[in-house]
C-alpha cells in the first residue's frame, strides 16, 4: 500500500516536470547527495532552446535583480515538513463553517495550501508591511547586518573600500523587503483561478519595485492597473508633500480569462428576495414599468397596451387614445406626445411576464381603460445578479470613499484597538468590482486585524452569497513599550488572550460576525449566514523523522519506532495533515462515527474516510465494513493493522467492494 508523503509539494520538481514536457532534451537525471536519482535541468541547453543565436555566456537583459533573489526563489520552491493543527477552542462553529483562520508564518501557510487551493482562489488581497527602512517582522533568512550585505552585493572592494555612494542605506532594506515579498507573491499566484485577481496595497517606498516584481511573476501582460486610494482627507505630515494616498496594484492570473471590473451598485436597493421559481433566493428590486421620462414618439409602436390587475382592472399609461379591444395585451400606437407608453414592448411583456409585479399603491400615475384613476401600479423585477453580470460601467481608479478613518470607526464600534488597519469597506469594494461570487474563495495572507474577513461577512449579508475567506496571520507579539501596540497588548491582557496580533484578529472576526448578524436581523435568511471560522495553527509535522528518512534508521533503534507518528498527536491532528497531503478542502464538514469500536472520520460524507486506530486490532472484517461506505479516499495508520497480512489485503478488499477508492497509509 502506498504511503502518503506528508509534506508540502516540492515545487522545484514540479517546475522541472513542466520544463521536461516542453523541452525534453533539457532535462536529465542526476544523483543527489543522499543517493537518490532526481530530474535536473541542463540550463545551458535550456538557454540555447530559448535563444535565436549561439549562447556562449550570460547576456544582459531587462529584469529586476537584487541580492538574495535566487535564495528567495529557492526558499519559495523548497518543501517543508510541517502541518496545520486544528484548534477547536479558538474556532467559531468549527464543524460547519467554510472559513479558515491560519495562525503562523504566511510563507509556510502558502506552501501548505498549494495542494488544497491550487487554482481555486478568485481573489487575493494583501496589505503587506510598507517598507519604511526599518526592520520588519517577516525576516525569513534574508535579513542581514550591513557589513554582510555590502560584501554580498559587491558594494565594497577587496580592501573594504566603498564602491557606491550612500552605502549605509543603499539597497539593503529594499533587498530584505523584496526577498520577503517575492517568495510569497510567487506562491500566491499558484492559488489563483484562471479568472482570479490579486490586489496589493502598497505605499510610495516600494510601489515601483513591487510593480516590476509582479510584472515578472504574473507577466506584464496581466497587469490590470494601479489605483490610488485616498487614505486621509487632511494631513500635514511629510517634509515636502503631505501624503494622503497609497496604491492598489492589480494583477490577473490570466487577463484573457478575467471578466471586466464592475462599476458598482447600491446593494441596499435590492431589498427583496424571490421566494420560489427558477430564481428563488435571488435578490431584486422593483422598477416601475411606466416612467414619465420615456419619449413615446421614438419607435414605440407596440408599447401602449393594457396590463390586467388582480381585480380585473385594465391598466395603461395616461394618454388620449385607448385600445378598442378590452383585454390584456390589446394595444394601439401612440399618436401624440400625450399618449404615454410602457418601457417594455408587448412581446417582451409576455415573454418576461414572470418578472411583472402588479401592486396596490396609495397613488398611481397609471389610468384604467376609460382614463380614470387607479390604485394599482406595475413593476418589473430587476435582479442584482443581472445588473452585476451585464453592467459595462467601470470603477474609477481614484478610490475616494474608503479612507483610514472608516477603519478607526468600525474598530471602535467593535472595541478592538489596532493601528493602521485597512477599512473593510475597501476590501468589500474590491470584491464587488472583481465580481467575487457565491462559493468563491478570498485569501488574505497578511491578515492584520482581520479586515478581509469583516468585508466578506458584510458582503455575504448584503448579497446572500456564500463567499469563503482564508486568513493567515503571524502571531506577532504585541510590545507594551510600542505606542502602536500598547492598547492591543492591554486589550489582550484584559480578556485573557495571548498578546499577539493573531489573537486580536480572531477576536475582531468573532465580534464582527455577531455585529453583522445583529445589523441584518430582519433578513429572512440571516440565520444561514456563516460567521464562523476554523482555526488552524502551523506546527511541526505529526510524523517522526524516521517517516521521511526510513533508510537512515539503525537496526538497533528499530524498536523505538514501531509507530512512526509522534506520541502527542491526536487523531484530528493526523486527519488535517492527511487532508493537506491529499489536497482535500480543509473546510469540509467532519463527522466521527464508531465502527466496531474504532473511531472513523468521515469528511463531507464519502470524500475521505480515516481510521487512525493504533491498537493493532484492525482486521479484514473491519476493512470490509469500511469499504461498504465506498469512500473516494481511505487512509489507515500503519500501527493499527492486526498483522502484515491484513495490511497487504486492504487494497484487494477495496478493489472488490469499492474499486474507485484510493487507499493509503501513514
Amino acid at each position: 500500500m502506498e504511503k502518503m508523503k506528508m509534506h508540502s509539494r516540492d515545487l522545484t520538481q514540479d517546475n522541472v516536470t513542466r520544463i521536461r514536457e516542453l523541452f525534453p532534451s533539457c532535462v536529465t537525471e542526476a544523483m543527489s547527495e543522499d543517493g537518490a536519482v532526481k530530474l535536473t535541468v541542463d540550463f545551458d541547453q535550456l538557454r540555447q532552446e530559448l535563444a535565436d543565436s549561439i549562447v556562449e555566456g550570460p547576456q544582459e537583459r531587462y529584469h529586476l535583480s537584487w541580492p538574495g533573489k535566487r535564495e528567495a526563489l529557492l526558499t519559495a520552491n523548497a518543501p517543508i515538513a510541517k502541518t496545520l493543527r486544528p484548534c477547536r477552542e479558538e474556532s467559531v462553529d468549527f464543524d460547519t463553517t467554510r472559513n479558515l483562520f491560519i495562525e503562523g508564518d504566511n510563507l509556510d501557510a502558502l506552501k501548505l495550501l498549494q495542494e488544497t487551493y491550487l487554482s481555486k482562489v478568485k481573489m487575493i488581497y494583501i496589505d503587506p508591511p510598507y517598507n519604511t527602512g526599518n526592520d520588519f517582522i517577516y525576516e525569513d533568512d534574508f535579513a542581514e547586518d550591513i557589513d554582510s550585505y555590502f560584501e554580498r552585493s559587491n558594494q565594497r572592494d577587496a580592501n573594504g573600500g566603498q564602491l557606491v555612494a550612500n552605502v549605509e542605506t543603499n539597497g539593503r532594506f529594499h533587498s530584505d523587503w523584496l526577498n520577503m515579498i517575492y517568495s510569497r507573491v510567487k506562491l500566491a499566484r499558484n492559488l489563483l483561478r484562471e479568472d482570479g485577481v490579486m490586489f496589493i496595497s502598497i505605499g510610495d517606498d516600494e510601489q515601483a519595485n513591487l510593480k516590476r516584481l509582479c510584472d515578472e511573476i504574473f507577466g506584464s501582460q496581466n497587469f490590470l492597473g494601479c489605483a490610488c486610494r485616498v487614505s486621509k482627507k487632511a494631513n500635514n505630515q511629510g517634509e515636502f508633500w503631505a501624503p494622503n494616498f497609497d496604491y492598489v496594484l492589480t494583477y490577473a492570473k490570466n487577463k484573457g480569462a478575467c471578466p471586466g471590473f464592475f462599476g458598482g451598485v447600491n446593494y441596499d436597493a435590492y431589498d427583496q428576495v424571490d421566494a420560489e421559481g427558477p430564481r428563488a433566493g435571488e435578490k431584486y428590486q422593483l422598477v416601475r414599468l411606466y416612467m414619465t421620462s420615456l419619449d413615446p414618439m421614438r419607435g414605440c409602436t407596440n408599447q401602449r397596451y393594457y396590463i390586467e390587475a388582480p381585480d380585473g382592472t385594465l391598466l395603461i399609461p395616461p394618454g388620449n387614445i385607448f385600445p378598442e379591444l378590452k383585454e390584456e395585451g390589446a394595444s394601439i400606437p401612440p399618436k401624440t406626445g400625450e399618449d404615454k407608453v410602457w418601457r417594455w414592448g408587448k412581446e417582451t411583456f409576455f415573454s418576461e411576464k414572470e418578472r411583472i409585479v402588479v401592486k396596490k399603491v396609495r397613488s398611481s400615475n397609471l389610468v384604467d381603460s376609460n382614463g380614470g384613476e387607479v390604485k394599482w401600479n406595475v413593476f418589473t423585477k430587476t435582479y442584482l445578479n443581472d445588473v452585476i453580470n451585464n453592467s459595462t460601467a467601470k470603477p474609477n481608479s481614484l478610490i475616494e470613499e474608503h479612507i483610514n478613518q472608516n477603519s478607526s470607526h468600525e474598530l471602535g464600534q467593535l472595541g478592538i484597538p489596532f493601528s493602521f488597519a485597512k477599512p473593510s469597506s475597501l476590501i468589500r469594494f474590491l470584491c464587488e468590482i472583481s465580481k467575487v461570487g457565491t462559493d468563491d474563495v478570498v485569501v488574505d495572507f497578511f491578515a492584520g486585524s482581520g479586515s478581509t474577513a469583516h468585508a466578506v461577512l458584510d458582503l455575504n449579508a448584503a448579497t446572500g452569497s456564500k463567499i469563503k475567506f482564508v486568513l493567515v496571520q503571524l502571531p506577532e507579539v504585541l510590545d507594551f513599550d510600542d505606542k502602536n501596540h500598547k492598547s492591543g497588548y492591554l486589550f489582550c491582557k484584559k480578556h485573557g488572550l495571548p498578546t499577539t496580533i493573531a489573537e486580536l484578529a480572531k477576536e475582531r472576526v468573532r465580534r464582527a460576525g455577531k455585529k453583522v448578524k445583529h445589523d441584518n436581523a430582519e433578513h429572512p435568511d440571516i440565520d444561514k449566514l456563516d460567521i464562523g471560522f476554523r482555526v488552524l495553527k502551523i506546527d511541526v509535522s505529526n510524523m517522526a523523522e524516521v517517516y521521511y528518512a526510513p533508510d537512515s534508521l539503525q537496526r538497533e533503534n528499530l524498536d523505538l519506532f514501531v509507530d512512526n507518528i509522534k506520541p502527542d498527536c491526536t487523531p484530528e491532528d493526523l486527519l488535517f495533515q492527511v487532508m493537506l497531503d491529499w489536497g482535500v478542502d480543509l473546510t469540509l464538514p467532519l463527522v466521527k462515527h464508531v465502527i466496531q469500536g474504532k473511531d472513523v472520520f468521515f469528511v463531507d460524507g464519502n470524500v475521505l474516510t480515516a481510521c487512525f486506530d493504533s491498537s493493532g486490532s484492525i482486521d479484514e472484517v473491519f476493512v470490509k465494513e469500511l469499504a461498504k461506505h465506498q469512500p473516494l479516499r481511505a487512509v489507515f495508520r500503519d500501527a493499527g493493522f492486526k498483522d502484515s497480512a491484513v495490511k497487504i489485503n486492504v487494497e484487494q478488499i477495496f478493489k472488490l467492494l469499492s474499486p474507485s477508492t484510493e487507499v493509503k497509509c501513514i
